[in-house]
């Protein structure tokens, strides 16, 4: 069975956007399009109806670029469960209010099984100050966290 990847919304972002002049961001799109052209085929990949919502704001030619790209992916569901998670990830974890839906995605992709979290939120999702206490408030519902990660850490080698 391949691991499963819940694609949070940074992913379909970064691969369908123009590049970027700053040297950073285009480096992280540019292995966003190395990822999924080489190795999205050994996941089994996953949204959510969040992602399919944040994919479809803004220009609407990007949002149109951004889900074609999520086309055929299936969405996890939420739950009161996932809710009461992301509401506990927030105050516990001290993300800001703004943060709501970045807890979502953790809890929705926690509830689900899933191995890991891909994306490029290194603020609030992908922050190593914060995994450790991301994972204990998991745990704390009698969840295994995923894997929060980036493309680049799961480019090469064993998935």
């Amino acid at each position: 069975m391949k691991p499963r990847v819940y694609i949070e919304t940074t992913i379909p972002s970064y691969l369908t956007a123009w590049q970027s002049p700053q040297l950073v961001m285009a480096a992280n799109q540019q292995v966003t399009r190395e990822w999924w052209e080489s190795r999205r085929e050994d996941f089994e990949l996953y949204c959510s109806e969040l992602v399919i919502r944040e994919a479809s704001a803004g220009d609407a030619d990007a949002a149109v670029r951004r889900l074609a790209v999520l086309q055929g992916i299936p969405l996890l569901e939420g739950s009161p469960l996932a809710d009461s998670l992301a509401r506990t990830l927030v105050s516990a974890v001290s993300l800001p209010a703004k943060a709501a839906s970045d807890a979502l995605h953790i809890a929705i992709s926690a509830t689900n099984g899933m191995d890991y979290l891909l994306t490029w939120n290194c603020s609030h999702i992908a922050n190593a100050a914060l995994r450790g206490r991301i994972a204990d408030v998991c745990q704390s519902f009698g969840l295994r966290c995923p894997v929060i990660c980036t493309p680049q850490e799961l480019l090469r080698g064993e998935s």
